[in-house]
């Protein structure tokens, strides 16, 4: 063969295997020149209907390119396929900082956010189980009441008259006529399900008049728009003291239904201050409250039951229509797999496929490990793992294919138990032709993916690039951090320390517990163990966090404004803004981005938003700042060579090599300490994942001794190499003099421990017992014997005993 020949039969060779590669593309997510974040320009191919798995240590940038590129991109594409009216009342997400972006399918995430803000909003309507129920109950309750709407606590019920028009061709005549909707809602709690009372005295000083401050509900200030419609409404007089009005004047300000008033020349809405905060904050769910709001709910309202209705939001006729001796309250405040029971004994033919469907919805609640939930439980009252997983399963029974579902650590929540089935569900989403992606640390989790992406190689400025992508196997082969780490298995303690203290409970009967009687020993590292539903944090969190020495650190959403961050929560601005005055000659003020020193353009929040009124609010980055924070002046000076705005923008490793004071380098080194070294001191607080959010707590109660330390799944967001780092650091907790509780499904932190309470033998009401109290060795023993329990199998498999 000549040259040419070979070169010929090369080039063919070369389109064949390019056409090829075009041929494969479209079943490949590609993308290209990622940079979100702290991304560094990575590109990277996904299969497409696979399973992925995105590994790689806190901060990597897992999230950064999973969440902020592939589902972001997809989801604003989808947004410009909508009517710009549509458009017009949705958010309008900026494009990710990427290159390019193909063939990606619509995505769906299903996060760790609590669902919602909406106190009507159960497990039930989430699910579109309820709305089942009561077509079920519309088609077989006796006696017969009416349609599914007679069944909601949303829909009230409505008396009128109505004009109607009867076609009678050139002598077609307009009739009024009576009408009554029959909607399932208690009158008297209007579907709460609670009524409140307001203490009068918590809205008004009675002692001023309105012109000194005499509304003391947050928000009112005397010189604010709020204020000023009450003086001038000319109902009551504002240079009146309270205590003063005449019985009218009283009932205007507090009670007077709404009314047209002008004030200044804008048309406004008069309404008493009653109604006002019934409508304004009581309508809405407490735990998503700004801190200073629920404190005033709770001190200003008295909630009890409703009486009307004993709590169940429904109307005397709706609990009146029942099947089989069962109202429609009955069958929601089921635990789940009891619920799937009840239906199963429905054998009418009429009403076959509405039971074949909601038992499979109860059989989706019971694979997932949530059997143990009622439908009436109010879906803000679940945790960050339990919402996904509710998520997850109103997603199971779509007809939808080739879709992109997007899961933010699966596992969060789960005993090791409930993730086999967890891994069934996620295969399942894939096998019915699903793009299936997932961010995970659990080797579990680890263990089903088809492919596998690893980033790193450290988190923050250290990562942000692609490590490994390819198989399991060859991921456990490779020399990567994850790989290094994916068989990692900790060591049953040789000896463990004893404990000659405890805290004790008796007859705690908070949920589901049972009358138990445990003692929690001080002084050394306690995990309380079981599956979810087992009664956990009904154990602990129900009576231990009151006392005075226990320090609850969790992972709940830490409140504060949209200027929050490490830096102002843990107390380091204090430290910063004080050596940059000394060092400058000049006032701490100035390094703050809430006082003095801030820009005025955007008035220190780096961003100008802009309200358009119906469209959505639209922010941009500062233009007279550059979306720095501080003023031009501020700016000039620095601190060994950096100025405040550089300071803010380090991360915790680099400001602690950075700072040589002693207040701000202890600071930074219990954030390090913790795991928490990628993260930025200036990184704004909403942005923080629970986990991050439960170290950044801990690591300001550290400095306290002597105090009972309570965790919560502590080892949410870690890596596998991270692992390590926590189980030293509370080892060291319980050395300086601490006693450390902590709730957990790790297997590693449960080898690790001086005490294991395990909780059981099941979730809801088969859970609530002690099942075990012991050491883990004693806990593995037992797993080989009659006693086993499903903690203790599982632990004695990961011991590999």
């Amino acid at each position: 063969m000549t040259a040419t020949d070979q070169t010929a039969t090369d080039q063919t060779a070369t389109d064949r295997a390019a056409g090829e590669h075009v041929a494969d593309r479209h079943d490949l997510i590609q993308v290209r020149g990622a940079r979100e974040n702290n991304l560094r320009g990575i590109d990277v191919d996904l299969p497409k209907r696979r399973l992925t798995v995105f590994t790689g240590v806190s901060g990597s940038g897992k999230s950064s390119l999973v969440f902020g590129t592939i589902a972001a991109e997809s989801q604003r594409l989808i947004n410009e396929t909508y009517p710009s009216f549509v458009q017009s009342f949705m958010g309008s997400p900026s494009r990710p900082e990427v290159d390019s972006l193909r063939n990606v399918s619509a995505a769906i995430l299903v996060d760790q956010e609590r669902m919602g803000a909406n106190s009507r909003s159960t497990v039930g309507t989430v699910t579109d189980a309820h709305a089942m129920l009561r077509i079920l109950f519309s088609r077989l309750g006796d006696p017969h009441i009416g349609s599914s709407n007679a069944f909601s606590f949303n829909v009230p019920s409505v008396s009128g008259s109505r004009a109607v028009t009867v076609d009678r061709g050139a002598d077609s005549k307009k009739l009024e006529e009576n009408f009554t909707m029959l909607g399932g809602m208690c009158p008297r709690c209007e579907g709460m399900g609670q009524t409140n009372e307001i203490d009068v005295d918590q809205l008004v000083d009675r002692d001023k008049s309105l012109a000194e401050g005499a509304i003391t509900i947050p928000g009112y200030t005397a010189d604010g728009w709020a204020v000023r419609m009450y003086g001038e409404s000319g109902f009551v007089d504002p240079a009146k003291k309270i205590r003063d009005y005449s019985e009218q004047e009283l009932a205007d300000l507090l009670y007077k239904e709404p009314v047209k008033v002008k004030i200044a020349g804008i048309n406004m809405t008069y309404e008493g201050l009653v109604p006002k905060v019934q409508k304004s904050m009581l309508s809405k769910d407490r735990d998503a409250m700004q801190p200073h709001i629920r404190a005033f709910v709770d001190r200003a309202v008295a909630f009890t039951t409703c009486p009307e209705c004993g709590g169940t939001r429904l109307s005397r006729a709706a609990l009146s229509s029942k099947i089989a001796g069962v109202n429609i309250a009955d069958a929601a405040a089921m635990q789940v797999s009891d619920l799937a029971d009840w239906l199963a004994a429905i054998t009418d033919p009429s009403v076959a496929p509405l039971i074949a469907n909601l038992r499979a919805l109860a059989d989706s609640f019971v694979d997932i490990g949530l059997g143990y939930l009622s439908l009436d439980r109010a879906s803000g009252t679940l945790s960050g793992g339990e919402a996904q997983r509710v998520k997850m399963i109103r997603h199971l029974g779509s007809a939808l294919t080739d879709i992109t579902y997007v899961f933010d650590e699966p596992s969060v929540g789960l005993h090791p138990h409930d993730i086999q089935r967890m891994n069934e569900l996620l295969v399942n989403l894939r096998d019915k032709g699903n793009t299936v992606l997932v961010v995970e640390h659990k080797p579990e989790v680890i263990e089903i993916a088809d492919h596998v992406v690893d980033l790193g190689p450290g988190a923050g400025t250290a990562g942000g690039t692609i490590c490994f992508t390819g198989s399991v196997d060859e991921l456990r082969a490779s020399d990567t951090v994850t790989g290094r780490h994916l068989d990692d298995r900790a060591q049953l303690r040789d000896e463990v320390r004893r404990s000659s203290k405890a805290l004790q409970i008796r007859d705690a009967r908070q949920h589901n517990l049972k009358g138990v009687d445990v003692d929690v020993p001080l002084g050394v590292l306690t995990v309380v163990t079981g599956v979810a539903g087992s009664g956990k944090s009904s154990l602990i969190h129900g009576n231990l966090a009151k006392l005075d020495e226990v320090v609850v650190v969790d992972q709940s959403a830490i409140r504060g404004s949209s200027r929050s961050n490490p830096a102002t929560y843990t107390g380091l601005l204090d430290t910063i803004r004080t050596t940059f005055a000394k060092a400058n000659g000049v006032k701490p003020a100035l390094f703050s981005a809430n006082s003095a020193g801030a820009c005025p353009n955007c008035k220190g929040l780096g961003r100008v938003f802009t309200d358009l009124g119906p469209l959505s609010t639209v922010s941009s980055v500062c233009e007279e700042c550059g979306g720095k924070r501080f003023t031009a002046e501020v700016l000039e000076y620095t601190l060994r060579d950096k100025n405040i705005s550089e300071v803010l923008d380090l991360s915790v490793d680099d400001a602690l090599a950075f700072f040589e004071e002693k207040p701000a380098r202890a600071i930074l080194t219990r954030l390090s300490e913790v795991g928490l070294g990628y993260l930025g001191i200036g990184q704004a607080l909403n942005t923080l994942s629970g986990g991050e959010r439960q170290r950044l707590k801990l690591a300001i109660n550290m400095a306290k001794k002597g105090s009972v330390y309570v965790l919560d799944e502590p080892t949410t967001g870690l890596h596998l190499a991270d692992v390590d780092k926590l189980l030293g650091l509370l080892d060291r907790l319980v050395e300086d003099g601490n006693s450390v509780i902590v709730i957990e499904h790790h297997q590693a932190v449960m080898a690790h421990a001086d005490w294991i309470i395990d909780l059981g033998p099941g979730a809801g009401h088969d859970g609530g017992r002690i099942v075990f109290e012991g050491t883990p060795r004693e806990l593995v023993e037992a797993a080989a014997t009659d006693a086993a329990t499903l903690t203790g199998t599982h632990l004695r498999a990961y011991v590999g005993a």
